[in-house]
């Protein structure tokens, strides 16, 4: 019953945000195209690599470019579903109209992650599974619907991830005054989702491999279309899902008891 609830209310938020983004189409077409450039740059920049080597880390070139389309449907992903709830709540909380989060009828970090959509960011999510596609053509790669199945998964486990870096990073503001371009933090750390796990050594690998989430995030559910079902990949991509979302609740409910309303 009380999912139901939340269903409702999330497909409320959706048909409110669909109908907003039509009477602005310009703009929606706008950012669109932007998007869209910026994930074309992407895409060049992999052919002008490849043109001058054949192999980077032991990636050939669809490989590569497999590996980018995953990390682009995750952060279109976020772009639609997530950016613009958590990029205005430190503006929110400092301004006080946070307080009409709380009094909503359903849990705040729902109340707050799921407000809005941006269909321009879901839009180009088409794009990037049009790249993945493209490229498992390229490769000959002929996933079982299992492998299929298992990456659609995975995706929405490295989505959790995405999610829970980003409600941690903007959850900050409670305990920080100045807090402009912190946001900007979260496109810092998944900077690396676009790398291959075995081009980083040393230092960076412990960092974006072992200590941040960023690289396994896109890395896991690339490979099981390249390698097929790798068992303690996914139990680490869920294990990690489990510790960041635990962690970024954590630190949203502990600025929860730090935040003064309007009418205090």
């Amino acid at each position: 019953m009380k999912l139901a609830h939340y269903a409702r209310v999330w497909l409320a938020s959706a048909r409110y945000s669909i109908i907003r983004t039509m009477m602005f189409r310009f703009d929606f077409l706008m950012w669109t195209l932007v998007e869209f450039f910026w994930m074309s740059v992407n895409i060049l920049l992999i052919g002008i690599i490849y043109a001058h080597t054949s192999s980077i880390a032991g990636w050939s070139k669809y490989e590569m470019l497999l590996l980018v389309g995953t990390a682009m449907i995750l952060q279109r992903l976020v772009m639609g579903l997530f950016w613009s709830n958590l990029f205005e709540l430190g503006r929110n909380i400092r301004s006080g109209q946070f307080d009409f989060f709380l009094c909503q009828p359903g849990n705040p970090i729902f109340m707050v992650s799921t407000r809005k959509l941006d269909p321009d960011g879901l839009l180009n999510s088409i794009v990037a599974i049009a790249v993945v596609v493209y490229s498992a053509h390229r490769l000959g790669l002929h996933p079982t619907i299992l492998n299929i199945a298992l990456y659609v998964l995975l995706l929405f486990i490295s989505l959790i991830i995405h999610y829970s870096a980003l409600l941690l990073i903007v959850s900050t503001t409670f305990w920080i005054i100045g807090t402009e371009g912190i946001e900007g933090g979260y496109f810092n750390i998944f900077e690396f989702s676009r790398l291959p796990r075995e081009a980083l050594r040393g230092a960076a690998s412990l960092i974006f491999v072992y200590g941040l989430p960023a690289v396994v995030a896109s890395n896991v559910p690339a490979s099981v279309l390249i390698h097929g079902f790798e068992p303690m990949n996914m139990l680490w991509l869920a294990g990690l899902a489990v510790v960041w979302f635990w962690l970024a609740v954590w630190c949203f409910r502990r600025g929860l008891r730090r935040y003064s309303s309007a009418s205090s």
